[in-house]
């Protein structure tokens, strides 16, 4: 591809680049991720963007999710990206492909519990843009704090040579946190998903306050509030930040995740203690 031989010249050429891998109809979101590549020094800034199919569950919304290809490439270089990749399905997945990246035990519980082979699709395609475009450094958001983490292990497990880096989430002013799905909202349900950062903030000050909180009864505190704001909860768990792993007693330093529906729309949200 056009995109591994440019890569490749830079490298020659002794450029430091930055990957920004994305799913496009970008927003203020991804942009801080194409800063946090900026003030890590990066040379060259690859942004790709690309719906990809093989994480999506038969009933998602892969043929709805938003895409706006002209405005994302706007914001690319506004935001100072050099290089903006939009592949195609064909591009990406050639006609037999028969070869999976699936990585088997942080990817288990929470979304990957809920989205049966959601995580391979999302190990798969990373692997093949990290093989496309070999950079010294990718830049994820926080958000997908799951996402994040099994994808360090990818990277650790199968010998990347290449560092990841996690940039914060970034919010509305509000407090709901951005994402591409926020489009699918409407202002009821704008106003119902602020739930999520009003119950991730509460937590986390009990937690400042108090040292540590019993986790079955926090958890019991945000779903309740969750439901009232009339959220259907999927899941509200508190984990280890780096294995993932369930925790009894929430202490400073474990990730509380969350994912609810509004309405018909899945919205996930964290917050590390």
């Amino acid at each position: 591809m056009k995109l591994q031989k440019w890569c490749a010249a830079r490298r020659a050429e002794g450029r430091r680049i930055a990957l920004v891998p994305t799913m496009g109809y970008l927003h203020e979101g991804h942009l801080s991720l194409i800063e946090a590549a900026k003030r890590r020094g990066a040379d060259e800034i690859v942004v790709s963007v690309f719906v990809n199919p093989v994480q999506f569950g038969p009933n998602e919304d892969y043929a709805r999710y938003p895409r706006d290809e002209k405005a994302d490439l706007a914001k690319c270089r506004k935001a100072g990206a050099t290089a903006v990749f939009f592949p195609t399905p064909e591009n990406m997945y050639l006609p037999g492909h028969s070869v999976y990246v699936n990585e088997e035990d942080l990817s288990r519980g929470l979304c990957g519990a809920r989205r049966p082979g959601h995580f391979r699709g999302v190990c798969t395609v990373v692997a093949k843009l990290f093989n496309l475009a070999h950079p010294n450094f990718a830049v994820f958001g926080q958000k997908d704090f799951q996402q994040a983490q099994v994808i360090r292990r990818m990277v650790r497990d199968l010998n990347f040579d290449l560092e990841i880096v996690v940039s914060p989430i970034v919010r509305e002013p509000s407090g709901l946190a951005r994402s591409s799905r926020n489009t699918y909202l409407s202002g009821e349900e704008r106003l119902r998903a602020l739930a999520l950062s009003m119950s991730l903030r509460e937590t986390k000050l009990r937690v400042a306050k108090k040292g540590s909180l019993r986790w079955a009864a926090e958890s019991a505190r945000i779903a309740k509030s969750l439901a009232n704001a009339g959220l259907r909860v999927d899941y509200v768990e508190a984990v280890d930040a780096e294995t993932l792993s369930p925790v009894k007693t929430l202490r400073a330093g474990n990730a509380v995740l969350l994912a609810v529906w509004d309405g018909k729309t899945r919205l996930i949200d964290n917050a590390v203690m």
